[in-house]
């Protein structure tokens, strides 16, 4: 059984997706919040699986609680998927680098919403391809040659992780490809192995960076400069 809390300000949202999770028979809905900060008391008192976490929260944002469930011993193996009617990159971003696992719009259809949160709950992330591309395309615009005195104003400058030093040359080919947003399966046959030893691959990469899932697999190898959005572009 996943068990999954709702944290949304609006009553009427929140009794929505109640109402859809509790019609699934592997889902058990654990509680429910109306601001951030009751999302991350419901989350240290509850330790659910996954929580449906909106962004524009009175008290606190959804961002800042994605934030602190992240980031606490406590309550990290709690898997965030952040719901907003908002398709704003700065959304995606600052999702994405507070911790969360996964982004979608609340205009997704029930079946893949509830597909969603049992990606999720496996430990998982739910990066489709197009916010993969949104990344890319952030980086590279954000980039303007990063480290070089000429990029522009801004530029991100590369700041290097201290376990890829570890991989090997094939976990760094690995990286690379979940970088460009591929799938295990699309790894397992762009590189000639089987689907297990990809995953197992992906496996590996999560524990020598540090990383919760392949979201943050995919900040760290731009934000790091181990790849350049032209070179890892899907």
């Amino acid at each position: 059984m996943i068990r999954v809390a709702v944290a949304d300000d609006q009553a009427l949202v929140r009794g929505a997706f109640v109402v859809l999770l509790e019609s699934a028979p592997d889902l058990e809905v654990v509680g429910e919040a109306c601001d951030g900060a009751e999302a991350v008391a419901l989350v240290e008192r509850e330790l659910p699986d996954v929580v449906l976490m909106d962004v524009r929260m009175p008290v606190m944002d959804g961002i800042e609680a994605t934030r602190r469930i992240a980031s606490s011993r406590a309550t990290a193996g709690t898997r965030v998927l952040i719901l907003t009617t908002f398709d704003h990159d700065e959304y995606v971003f600052e999702a994405l680098r507070a911790g969360a696992s996964g982004f979608m719009l609340k205009d997704t259809l029930p079946v893949d919403l509830l597909a969603a949160i049992r990606v999720v709950a496996t430990g998982d992330a739910l990066l489709a391809p197009k916010v993969t591309r949104r990344l890319i395309e952030h980086f590279t615009a954000s980039d303007g040659g990063a480290g070089d005195p000429g990029g522009a104003p801004g530029a991100a400058v590369p700041e290097p992780h201290p376990g890829l030093a570890d991989l090997t040359d094939r976990e760094r080919e690995v990286l690379a490809a979940v970088a460009a947003g591929r799938s295990n399966a699309e790894i397992a046959e762009t590189m000639f192995i089987s689907y297990a030893t990809a995953k197992t691959h992906v496996s590996r990469l999560l524990t020598k960076l540090d990383a919760r899932d392949r979201a943050q697999l995919v900040m760290i190898a731009y934000e790091s400069g181990f790849v350049t959005p032209g070179a890892a572009a899907p």
